[in-house]
């Protein structure tokens, strides 16, 4: 959504306007209050159902502050979005513009169809032009709203599912403390079915039925209710899918365990070798790179279909490679075409992805294939191969020679 020079002029010089915020720089506290802005628009508590806008390099009287507008601030400020700060992640755009016969940064926020909206853990809302953090009413109002959107799987309840099948003591010890900041949870005096609610595991403290995501996460037997929601491994001894099997295991459980076992599986085999010729210390090598390895796997589970399927993500271990398939093609502005190209992401399940970084599984949003061609090609290992297909991807990860 491009906003037109009019209405950005407008909102420029309308400096009690809920719909703007002005820096005119970035710089001091400007960062943190530029991403606290970030987050109240994409809540828009108001209701407005548009675009908020952040200036930078425009002075609280809306008049340009003279900034010099680089291609290095552009970039600082389009990576607001993928450092993981903000979840779920804000829809936004970031370019230059000339107004008011200057040059300004605009950041242009479309309200998030999945509120509340968190920064580091804390709901940033709009009260006329100044930033605020939610209430338990505000958290109520954004919860409901979220209610009537055209939602994403990940947030579809699973209607034959009930409030006994989310492990209770898994969100309040494990999920919670990551989700909300400290002082929030101290001050927090929402219920039990709010809290689900607030965090997108359940439909609404009316109808409280777990979504997707909260089964997934906090289920007490996913499985039962997304049959496909496990890793099928397999390790082969050999090249062909007919070699005799060595390990094999259906990896399933919530989100936090699933991980946490294909973790302890790629590590148990993993192969090292040691150089002791060529140097003169010892030094040891690995077949594969235990990062590379995570990256890719978490990857597939982030962005997999979990709807219409009941396949897994299949890992399989042959002698001179190891093949990831992902369930579901490419999604929304990723291609066949642009598949893997840095800087183009898209989030099938982006309620999953933050979910994630909760549970710190991810760090920053959009880096993980690069992350892993970056650690492959350190460890002398050749490039990852993608064929991304319309109904599945697959990654082939080569041995080092």
């Amino acid at each position: 959504m491009r906003l037109n020079d009019e209405t950005l002029e407008f909102l420029l010089r309308n400096i009690e306007s809920d719909r703007a915020e002005r820096k005119g720089s970035f710089k001091g506290d400007a960062p943190e209050a530029v991403r606290q802005a970030i987050c109240a628009f994409a809540n828009d508590l108001p209701g407005h159902q548009a675009a908020g806008v952040a200036f930078i390099g425009v002075r609280d009287d809306g008049q340009p502050a003279g900034l010099p507008i680089t291609d290095e601030l552009l970039r600082n400020l389009a990576s607001i979005r993928s450092d993981g700060n903000i979840l779920p992640l804000p829809s936004m755009t970031v370019e230059k513009r000339t107004l008011l016969g200057a040059e300004v940064a605009v950041i242009t926020v479309i309200p998030s169809d999945a509120p509340p909206v968190r920064y580091k853990g804390r709901t940033y809302i709009r009260t006329g032009p100044r930033r605020d953090i939610a209430n338990a009413q505000d958290e109520r109002i954004l919860n409901e709203r979220r209610r009537y959107r055209d939602l994403p799987f990940d947030l579809q309840p699973v209607s034959f599912a009930t409030l006994a099948d989310i492990n209770r003591s898994v969100f309040e010890s494990e999920y919670l403390p990551g989700a909300f900041s400290a002082d929030t949870l101290e001050a927090n005096q929402r219920s039990y079915e709010e809290r689900l609610s607030a965090c997108r595991m359940i439909d609404s403290v009316e109808s409280a039925v777990p979504t997707v995501l909260g089964s997934l996460v906090l289920g007490n037997s996913p499985r039962d209710l997304i049959p496909s929601a496990y890793i099928q491994f397999l390790r082969l001894d050999g090249e062909e899918l007919d070699a005799p099997i060595v390990d094999e295991a259906a990896i399933d459980g919530r989100l936090g365990e699933v991980l946490s076992r294909i973790n302890d599986k790629i590590k148990a085999n993993i192969s090292t070798s040691v150089d002791i010729a060529s140097a003169a210390t010892e030094g040891r090598r690995w077949d594969y790179p235990l990062a590379a390895l995570q990256q890719l796997v978490r990857n597939a589970v982030m962005h997999r279909a979990y709807e219409n399927t009941n396949a897994p993500i299949r890992f399989t271990w042959f002698r001179n490679r190891i093949e990831i398939v992902n369930p579901g093609g490419p999604f929304g502005m990723v291609t066949r075409q642009n598949f893997g190209r840095p800087g183009v992401t898209d989030y099938r399940n982006p309620n999953l992805a933050e979910a994630m970084k909760v549970l710190g599984y991810v760090q920053r949003f959009g880096v993980g294939i690069a992350t892993a061609r970056r650690l492959l090609s350190e460890s002398g290992n050749p490039p990852p191969e993608f064929e991304p297909r319309d109904t599945h991807v697959l990654v082939t990860i080569r041995r080092a020679a």
